[in-house]
């Protein structure tokens, strides 16, 4: 069974950082791509930051300069350095993953920029 357990979210203040780390049940080198999406109250679930098996990364716009992704095969995690905390950062923060068997959810994580 395939599961994703997301943790580090909680509350920091404008221009603060957190860290996100994602945890995997399986070896993480069989997925293709990992990456973590964001959903804001009343809006869209968006990708954030994606990384692939061979470690090829892209961003969104908004978060371009700000936030590293990165993984560890060693110890079946990937992470989201967030720098520079916008209030606009906050939403729920989700861990995805996609292999040959299919596309797999975290529950999420809860991250609050206050100004």
């Amino acid at each position: 069974q395939v599961q994703l357990v997301e943790s580090g979210g909680g509350l920091v203040q404008a221009g603060g950082s957190l860290r996100l780390s994602c945890a995997t049940s399986v070896n993480i080198i069989s997925f293709y791509h990992m990456g973590w999406y964001r959903q804001a109250p009343g809006k869209q679930r968006e990708l954030v930051a994606r990384i692939t098996n061979s470690d090829s990364t892209n961003y969104a716009d908004s978060v371009k300069g700000r936030f590293t992704i990165s993984k560890d095969n060693a110890k079946n995690t990937v992470s989201l350095q967030m720098n520079s905390l916008k209030p606009e950062d906050t939403a729920v923060y989700y861990c995805n993953g996609f292999r040959f068997t299919g596309d797999y959810w975290g529950r999420g994580t809860q991250v609050t920029v206050s100004s």
